[in-house]
């Protein structure tokens, strides 16, 4: 069985300089999973265009498996998400400079929608590897989220698996600060990345 995987990210926005989940994608794009292609894009970091992008990112790769990236300053570990809900409610702006709150991703669509891939099975893969990681019950209401309800909207017939990992920042996007925050160096990430992506194909074609 031939599966293509899609593999977004997000580039950097606010006080995030450099986005591991736009040099994951990078590193990655183009990079094979077993007999299985990986294909990358970075989604704009935009509230109108965000959604817009991933479904024409779905539409024009076709893929089998949907993995989404974004960073989530503060977390320690890597974090693979069980649900995404339909809101926007952003902490800050987005690089457009809108602030949406309390404004539905989908006006018509349902509250919320679980992962599609199987994320026990991505927690028990970084066990084995011996990479931090944990199952986290909410991917925010910013972008990370927004990408990972519309991908999951946009699939609701079951063509695709697809789901959120969250990743740490960047030991130097921290290290500055008076009381550094979590990170993970970016070696770590991908591996954890590509990790995960192992255990999506191994149970998409098991």
């Amino acid at each position: 069985m031939s599966v293509t995987i899609l593999l977004t990210g997000f580039g950097p926005y606010a006080n995030v300089e450099r986005n591991p989940s736009e040099l994951i994608v990078s590193e990655l794009s183009g990079s094979r999973i077993g007999e299985h292609e990986v294909v990358g894009r970075v989604l704009p970091v935009s509230a109108e265009n965000t959604p817009r992008a991933l479904r024409a990112a779905l539409d024009e790769v076709e893929p089998s498996l949907a993995l989404m990236l974004g960073v989530a300053p503060g977390r320690a570990a890597l974090s693979i998400e069980r649900v995404a809900v339909n809101v926007f409610d952003f902490p800050e702006p987005d690089n457009d400079g809108e602030r949406p709150v309390d404004v539905p991703i989908e006006a018509d669509g349902p509250d919320a929608y679980f992962a599609t891939l199987p994320v026990r099975a991505i927690v028990a893969a970084w066990q084995e590897a011996g990479i931090p990681g944990y199952l986290s019950d909410t991917a925010g209401t910013y972008l990370c989220n927004t990408a990972m309800y519309t991908a999951l909207h946009a699939t609701v017939d079951g063509r695709l698996s697809a789901g959120f990992l969250h990743l740490p920042s960047l030991p130097d996007e921290v290290a500055g600060s008076r009381s550094p925050a979590p990170s993970m160096p970016l070696a770590t990430q991908v591996e954890g990345t590509r990790v995960a992506l192992e255990a999506c194909v191994g149970a998409l074609v098991a």
